[in-house]
């Protein structure tokens, strides 16, 4: 699908969809969340009570209600049929949050691309998709992040976003928007494990050929 604004509605799903047929690397499976080791209580001293067991390092300590306060970490991004289309990696970078493309799955049928930003423009034109950052300049205010961007690298367009975590971090409602947030439409991505990729397999940011680092 892509953006199109008819009399009173923008339909946002477009860039919210990432369906690129080209460099398409077959879907892992993602990883387990790392172990947390347990800490053994130290046996009580002058009682009759067996010291407790030590704990086996494999063991995962049961998770905190939320582990996850922030967008930063790896994302799951699905289209209206389920289909995973693509993981996306947040940061905060000088206090704004932004996401980038770090995989992309094949859908079957999707038309070819040629696996660069041709339609981009400044620093990310011609860069490559895989690596490419797609939401910027997210602003946190708690749970709500505002006043950023979500590029459709289809077509090179820019439009506004808001996004929200969920009360446990496990899900960010991501919306695209021309003019108003009511003109537009959220999908929600769901959080991967934070070891879903390893730190060396993370796609460094994508930039168009000459392009200095920021």
């Amino acid at each position: 699908m892509r953006l199109r604004v008819t009399r009173n509605v923008a339909v946002a799903a477009a860039i919210l969809t990432v369906t690129y047929a080209h460099v398409a690397s077959p879907q892992d499976n993602a990883a387990p969340p790392a172990s947390i080791q347990r800490k053994t209580a130290p046996a009580a001293s002058n009682q009759n009570k067996a010291a407790a067991p030590a704990s086996n390092q494999n063991n995962v300590a049961a998770s905190p209600a939320n582990q996850y306060k922030t967008a930063a970490g790896f994302w799951q991004q699905s289209d209206d049929t389920g289909f995973v289309a693509g993981w996306f990696f947040f940061v905060a970078k000088k206090g704004l949050y932004e996401g980038r493309l770090v995989k992309m799955f094949k859908k079957p049928g999707a038309p070819l691309y040629s696996g660069l930003c041709e339609k981009c423009e400044g620093d990310q034109k011609d860069a490559p998709m895989l690596g490419l950052t797609i939401v910027k300049g997210m602003k946190r205010d708690g749970q709500k992040y505002d006043e950023g961007s979500i590029l459709d690298p289809r077509d090179g367009t820019v439009y506004h976003a808001q996004m929200e975590l969920s009360p446990d971090g496990k899900e960010l409602s991501v919306r695209g928007y021309l003019g108003i947030p009511l003109l537009g439409q959220t999908q929600v991505w769901k959080r991967l494990p934070d070891d879903a990729m390893a730190a060396e397999d993370i796609p460094a940011e994508s930039l168009a050929p000459g392009a200095a680092p920021k």
